[in-house]
């Protein structure tokens, strides 16, 4: 079992505010403070710093935090093993494109597996690396950025980034300057979603922002989003695998942006998850 003050370490990295982790944990800030001093004192560094009054984590803190999260991930998988459990739990989280339009298959053919107890979780990036790191799911597939030095992950494929409209808009099937964009109303998912970072940086890319466009939508969802499109109440980018899935939907480029994105595996460094990676090649 881990040491209770490394628990509390791993708070102090969630909500990095030495009260709030107090309130959470039931316990008084002088004790949580002589938690982590104790685990400074011994690894001989310091894992936190204030600058302006505002707590952040050195950089000795982040490689701590990093090796800490694949330690509670490994006992909580040895737990469940010595348990002798007959089912294997597995709980796979994947961004929207993939969950929704990618792994299907995959999925129908885990839930025909009688040995296999399955958990799959559809949300954004943000919220699956965050999963990720508290033990939620064991696996992410997800689209687009991540932070590639706090986790290990392999390539799924790499797939093309285009722009949808209506069959019968002027954009359809056409390469199009970025400039001619931003009379239309955009829609776009919403904060902390794959697409809708790589479409952000995309327009950084080309000294433009989302305030460039005349009006923009916010949208979860994918299904509704192509209604949307598909009726000309908007244009939107997605992934070609969501374009593809319906052929009322026209697809059109942005002049000298040919995107592609790789679709990757992540997970804990140091953890036996990447064995769940053959499910879904």
């Amino acid at each position: 079992m881990l040491d209770s003050r490394i628990y509390t370490f791993l708070k102090l990295c969630d909500v990095m505010n030495y009260r709030i982790t107090a309130e959470e944990l039931n316990m008084t800030q002088p004790a949580v403070t002589q938690h982590i001093k104790f685990l400074e004192n011994y690894y001989g560094c310091n894992f936190f710093k204030y600058s302006s009054r505002k707590l952040s984590k050195t950089p000795e803190g982040v490689l701590f935090e990093a090796y800490l999260r694949s330690a509670d991930y490994n006992q909580a998988t040895i737990k469940n093993q010595l348990s002798k459990k007959i089912k294997q739990a597995i709980r796979i989280g994947a961004t929207k494109t993939i969950g929704d339009y990618v792994i299907t298959d995959n999925i129908i053919a885990l839930l025909n597996s009688k040995d296999i107890d399955l958990s799959l979780y559809v949300d954004n990036t943000s919220n699956l690396l965050d999963a990720l790191n508290h033990k939620k799911i064991s696996l992410a597939l997800i689209e687009g950025f991540f932070d590639k030095a706090h986790y290990e992950y392999k390539l799924l494929r790499e797939e093309a980034f285009i722009g949808i409209c209506a069959k019968n808009h002027p954009f359809a099937g056409k390469e199009v300057p970025i400039e001619s964009l931003f009379d239309e109303n955009l829609i776009i998912r919403e904060e902390g979603s794959g697409t809708r970072a790589i479409l952000e940086q995309i327009l950084i890319n080309n000294n433009h922002s989302l305030d460039s466009f005349k009006t923009t939508t916010c949208i979860s969802s994918f299904e509704v989003i192509k209604k949307l499109v598909i009726y000309e109440a908007g244009i939107s980018f997605v992934y070609n695998a969501v374009a593809k899935s319906d052929s009322k939907l026209m697809t059109f480029k942005i002049k000298n942006n040919h995107i592609t994105r790789e679709f990757n595996f992540v997970y804990l460094k140091n953890t036996d998850a990447n064995k769940y990676i053959s499910y879904f090649e």
